[in-house]
């Protein structure tokens, strides 16, 4: 079975959004693109909700944000129960945000890291697994 990924940018991570759908796609995930649909200006809120309520609602297994700093779409997903959005500039970042973490969204600063960096940030995120362990009482603690 696919994998199922949400996608979602304002407009300074549109381009972003783009070129990894495109990739993703080529690499066989199920794409569901919640906007922005160009680059003209937008509110980051109205794209990070519907990612994170596709993860919410199970319409996805994993969701990606994009925008300028990544702090706007984490803050907003983050407001959701469930949702682990991590703001990521490294490798190592996005696998340990997964690892130990269990992030579900991985939000990407576009105007901070080239799209190659953001892609393969991206597949570190997706292929990697929470570690559990003494990990896991300390995920159970986030939600209040």
């Amino acid at each position: 079975m696919k994998m199922k990924l949400a996608i979602g940018a304002d407009h300074a991570g549109y381009d972003y959004k783009e070129q990894l759908k495109k990739y993703l796609l080529e690499k066989d995930f199920e794409i569901a693109d919640k906007g922005t649909f160009s680059v003209d200006s937008v509110d980051y809120p109205d794209f990070a909700h519907p990612v994170a309520n596709a993860l919410f609602n199970k319409e996805a297994d994993t969701g990606i944000l994009i925008c300028g700093s990544a702090n706007g779409v984490a803050i907003t997903a983050n407001r959701h129960h469930g949702i682990r959005a991590a703001i990521c500039w490294t490798n190592e970042v996005a696998e340990l945000a997964r690892k130990h973490n269990d992030a579900n969204i991985i939000c990407i600063p576009s105007r901070f890291v080239s799209f190659e960096l953001a892609k393969s940030m991206t597949d570190f995120f997706i292929k990697t697994a929470f570690e559990k362990g003494r990990h896991e009482r300390r995920v159970e603690k986030i939600d209040i």
